[in-house]
């Protein structure tokens, strides 16, 4: 059993901490960014005992504080992800134009799009809520093995439920051999059910639908953490307001 007081690399703990993202430790501790205990550390790969106290110099702790999220409502027919080779890309839409202002926050800066990255999926076929950004914090957050970020869908279905299947939605089925983690799902209206998730497989809302006897007509999300869409435009964005946390 490995021992919990074994050194462990730097950069994985300062990503385990919350502090960045694993490549962004790695990029600070090159520039000599990062104390450890007190002493800067500039190799790569350098290892300290999981109680270590890390600390970031100014330089790292100003880029942390100038990085931005971006909240989009991602049409249809858009992909969240480059490996969906063939497909108009989401981030495509984040433009001066398609900013939405409501007086407050900053302007469009295309120094912004750099390394700007979708935290999570949201399949061609649905629309809603997508988050992008530049902090590996909160891409951690978000969709990091440890992440409990409840993400809220409405849900729109054809077909015959079966007997169980609400029971099932909520607890109990398992994709590609691992099980679900519970969710909460209810009927909002006749056609339509109300889906708050903690995890985020590919697709997952639409296979567990299948398993129970609905097809997927129509998903959007709403919601991630305490973050909602509210009255944000389909294929407009915003960014992520002072003091808005997920």
């Amino acid at each position: 059993m490995r021992s919990i007081m074994e050194p462990v690399r730097i950069s994985k703990l300062m990503a385990q901490r919350g502090l960045c993202s694993r490549r962004e430790a790695d990029a600070y501790i090159e520039r000599g960014w990062v104390r450890v205990d007190g002493r800067i550390v500039s190799e790569l790969g350098t290892k300290a005992l999981p109680n270590a106290r890390i600390t970031l110099e100014r330089q790292a702790a100003r880029r942390q504080t100038g990085k931005v999220t971006i909240i989009l409502n991602k049409p249809v027919g858009y992909v969240s992800h480059q490996s969906d080779k063939g497909h108009r890309l989401a981030a495509s839409l984040i433009q001066a134009r398609t900013q939405y202002r409501t007086g407050h926050g900053p302007s469009f800066d295309p120094a912004h799009l750099r390394g700007l990255a979708p935290a999570g999926r949201l399949d061609i076929d649905s629309q809603g809520l997508l988050v992008l950004t530049q902090d590996g914090r909160i891409a951690r957050q978000l969709i990091g093995d440890d992440s409990g970020i409840e993400k809220e869908y409405l849900v729109r279905v054809e077909g015959r439920l079966s007997s169980n299947g609400l029971a099932l939605l909520n607890h109990g089925l398992s994709l590609d051999g691992q099980a679900l983690r519970p969710a909460q799902v209810q009927w909002q209206n006749e056609d339509q059910l109300h889906f708050i998730l903690r995890e985020g497989r590919k697709r997952q809302i639409r296979r567990m639908c299948e398993l129970v006897g609905l097809k997927v007509v129509g998903l959007k999300r709403v919601r991630m953490g305490r973050v909602v869409l509210g009255d944000l435009p389909v294929g407009q964005w915003r960014y992520l307001r002072d003091g808005e946390r997920f």
